[in-house]
């Protein structure tokens, strides 16, 4: 598809927010067009972009009001319909990043456990993405775009988009744990969502600071990487609970777990010190000098 719209002073802010939106409602509507693509892939593919949907009304909140908090559960209720295939291969991703970790891990019991899993993911996928749900998709993808084609932004400043922006930083700046070693699964997964938020924001200002800013969102990406593989790894844990589909090796795969998971909320640490080290107000400032000194540039 191309370059992804971005923030430049050369283009008009709400132009260039507009732009934004077509284009991730296009990534989302792309591997729906294409019947060839497998059924797992466009489930994923489809809930990534809606993420980045749901990112970007969050950044447009102040400027739509209720009109992006309407799009942005849309969007949330949409990516909820399509979960059911995530957990199987949410475990499949955690066992095989277990078995790194453990090179001990019998072989046997990896591959008897992985086709085990493999067979929930089967069974999942092959019901997810019904002709029922693609249609509920293209419909709301397309209710998305009209609403789009309705927007009125008036004419924002970047200062507008500097303050959302520092606002998704601060929100993902107070999700932090204070006690890693004692944060829940679901503040860590909490947070996984605000630093996603953040991230994808920081797409649209990359050509403001290009390669600073790929260190940035690349810095963010291993962070959420890293509590993603926290949570795909508590998944896997709630399979092995009585009476589910992984009951059998609870025993044998659980202490490996919460080690590795352990290692995970280690990394994490190190990775959101060095991202959230600054105060929400001077991120804004920084964000500010950026587009005064790249529009004095043009």
């Amino acid at each position: 598809m191309g370059e992804k719209p971005a923030l430049r002073p050369d283009i008009a802010v709400g132009r260039a927010l507009t732009e934004a939106a077509w284009s991730v409602l296009e990534e989302a509507r792309a591997p729906l067009a294409d019947s060839l693509t497998p059924d797992a892939k466009v489930v994923h593919d489809v809930r990534k972009a809606l993420k980045r949907w749901r990112a970007l009304q969050r950044l447009l909140g102040p400027l739509l009001g209720a009109d992006a908090r309407s799009l942005r559960t849309k969007a949330r209720d949409l990516a909820r319909g399509l979960a059911g295939a995530r957990d199987p291969r949410s475990a499949l991703d955690a066992l095989a990043d277990l078995g790194e970790a453990n090179p001990k891990l019998a072989e046997r019991t990896l591959e008897t456990v992985r086709k085990r899993l493999d067979r929930l993911r089967i069974s999942a996928e092959a019901t997810i993405l019904s002709e029922e749900m693609r249609a509920r998709l293209q419909a709301d993808l397309t209710e998305m775009g009209e609403a789009v084609g309705e927007w009125s932004l008036g004419d924002p400043k970047f200062a507008d988009v500097a303050d959302s922006l520092a606002e998704t930083y601060q929100r993902a700046r107070r999700s932090v744990p204070e006690d890693w070693q004692k944060a829940t699964a679901e503040e860590l997964h909490d947070l996984r969502k605000r630093v996603v938020e953040h991230r994808y924001q920081m797409e649209l200002i990359e050509p403001l600071w290009p390669r600073l800013s790929r260190v940035w969102i690349g810095e963010a990406q291993r962070l959420r990487d890293r509590l993603g593989r926290h949570h795909d790894l508590t998944v896997l844990t709630e399979l092995t609970r009585p009476k589910s589909a992984l009951a059998q090796w609870h025993s044998r795969l659980t202490p490996m777990i919460h080690a590795h998971q352990r290692d995970h909320v280690r990394s994490a640490a190190r990775l959101a010190g060095r991202l959230f080290a600054e105060k929400p107000s001077a991120f804004r400032q920084r964000l500010i000098r950026l587009w005064e000194s790249r529009s004095e540039a043009d």
